[in-house]
């Protein structure tokens, strides 16, 4: 009996070890499906994602070469402007890196039949779009933590470095024939430079600091250099004279001396050419360099400070419209006398002896109210225009977000519908809807700051257009739709023709049958 109890025991154990293997096996065939589609989406993601990087990169440089060139800036400090430049264009190479790699992923598989086949297993489209559902949705929570924490410092630290870099003085570089005037206070020219910095024909024109007249230093030979720590230009002239004017130019009671020498040294100061960093504080109020939790706090405080000049400017105006009074509910109204048919105007009610005296009161209560209320509407469209860029910032932080999952629903079905993988037409696709995106997000931006539309309608502009798109592309990919199939369109254009043939058919007819009509009794006897 106890043997018996032990086989049903194994037996029992075996019977659910058997169970358990086979829900292992189902739930490793979906995850091994859930796999494929990840593989074949990580690799288009992050080459993609690193290469429209790198072409924002190009187009910033593009913009602002010229600020950059002929400055000597050191490689380190380039280094430190593209960090904070990569750190600052993620927001917007994101969602397209997520539109092309889903535009290319669904592309591959449905150009290599495997979406086929996944769906005649009857596995449904958005089942195997969910793992990339998910993870788009990641990427979108992942942009808004970056957006809100990340993006504040980068801008702050570009905004300070570029800033510096373009206030910098370009590097020294003295050429022949060319006055030199990028040191405060002199103008350095040369006649040849040769080898070793050995220089012929110099002159060194100094601006007094303290006089109106200026003093010239001519050579015939010299040798140049730079100090070690760059912030010392020395001179070492030859066989040369110095010029000196002291006193006032507009004056004839100068002094003139003409100092003549053989050997002399002469020492610029070069520290206005050196890279000065300005401190991170200059901008760091900015609403660019606030994150979501500082710019809600902001916009409390300039809501209320709207408010206050608001009743200020109220309260201002009362004084001046002291008729306002007998507005209020509280006063009786009473019937004013009958006034003469004679009276045609107001002036007329005014005594003579009174009348310029009430014109001059007059004008002068109109230009105190129009100054008083100029003052504060200036002060109240500054406080108006802070509000909505500061609203616009907020906003941007959650919609930049949110394209990213808004262009995958739109990439996703549109890789399914066109079948075709690789850089070709994936790229033509997505470019044509990234720019429909930028655009639209630019427009929103410029409306916000112009006051056209509300930062709400500006900033959520590109998602209001866009969410519709994907849904109808998704609605399409779910009943294989053939919205870009050229044979699809070919066979429409030869329906509508043969349509078109038909109904032009029946007027031909009547028109031959008209004409073949043979002519009546009344023509014969005519």
């Amino acid at each position: 009996m106890s043997i018996l109890n032990e086989c049903q025991f194994i037996f029992r154990k075996l019977y659910f070890c058997w169970i358990h293997v086979l829900k292992v096996t189902s739930s490793i065939v979906i995850k091994k499906l859930d796999i494929l589609v990840l593989r074949a989406f990580i690799g288009p993601f992050i080459a993609t994602f690193f290469l429209t990087l790198f072409v924002l990169i190009l187009q910033f440089f593009w913009l602002w070469i010229d600020d950059f060139v002929g400055k000597g800036i050191d490689g380190f400090v380039m280094l430190r402007l593209i960090t904070y430049l990569s750190a600052t264009l993620v927001p917007l190479a994101l969602p397209l890196a997520v539109l092309l790699s889903s535009i290319m992923t669904f592309g591959n598989l449905g150009e290599t039949f495997e979406l086929v086949a996944i769906k005649s297993a009857g596995i449904g489209l958005m089942r195997f779009m969910r793992p990339l559902l998910i993870v788009a949705a990641f990427l979108s929570v992942l942009a808004f933590l970056f957006n809100n924490y990340v993006i504040p410092v980068a801008n702050l630290k570009m905004r300070t470095l570029h800033s510096d870099l373009i206030n910098k003085k370009p590097a020294f570089d003295l050429k022949e024939g060319v006055f030199y005037t990028t040191i405060p206070g002199f103008a350095l020219k040369v006649g040849k430079k040769e080898q070793d910095s050995i220089l012929h024909n110099v002159i060194i024109y100094e601006e007094a600091r303290t006089q109106l007249q200026d003093n010239m230093i001519a050579a015939r030979r010299g040798v140049m250099k730079v100090t070690p720590d760059k912030m010392f230009l020395e001179f070492k002239l030859q066989d040369g004279w110095r010029y000196q004017e002291e006193g006032n130019r507009n004056t004839t009671n100068t002094q003139f001396t003409r100092l003549g020498f053989k050997e002399y040294k002469k020492i610029l100061d070069l520290s206005a050419l050196a890279f000065n960093q300005t401190s991170d504080s200059v901008y760091r109020n900015r609403y660019e360099m606030l994150n979501v939790r500082q710019l809600s706090i902001v916009i409390d405080s300039l809501d209320r400070d709207t408010k206050k000049v608001e009743d200020r400017t109220r309260s201002d105006l009362q004084v001046y419209l002291t008729f306002n009074k007998y507005l209020d509910t509280g006063w009786t109204k009473v019937k004013a006398p009958a006034v003469p048919d004679s009276i045609k105007s107001f002036a007329q009610l005014i005594p003579d002896s009174l009348r310029s005296s009430v014109v001059d009161m007059a004008a002068s209560y109109a230009s105190s109210m129009k100054s008083a209320v100029e003052g504060s509407s200036i002060e109240y469209e500054n406080k108006r225009k802070d509000l909505r860029l500061h609203l616009m910032t907020w906003h941007e932080k959650i919609t930049m977000s949110l394209a990213v999952l808004v262009l995958f629903l739109i990439g996703a079905p549109l890789g399914s519908i066109v079948r075709k993988g690789g850089i070709g037409t994936p790229v033509v696709f997505a470019v044509i809807f990234f720019v429909i995106f930028f655009l639209l997000n630019n427009f929103g931006k410029k409306f916000v700051k112009e006051d056209v539309l509300t930062p709400l309608g500006g900033m959520w502009m590109a998602t209001f257009v866009l969410v519709p798109i994907g849904m109808f592309l998704i609605w399409k990919a779910l009943h294989d739709s053939q919205l870009f199939n050229k044979e699809f369109y070919y066979r429409v254009f030869r329906g509508v023709r043969k349509m078109i043939a038909k109904i032009r058919k029946p007027k031909n007819e009547v028109g031959l049958a008209t004409s073949a009509v043979p002519p009546s009794s009344d023509d014969d006897v005519a």
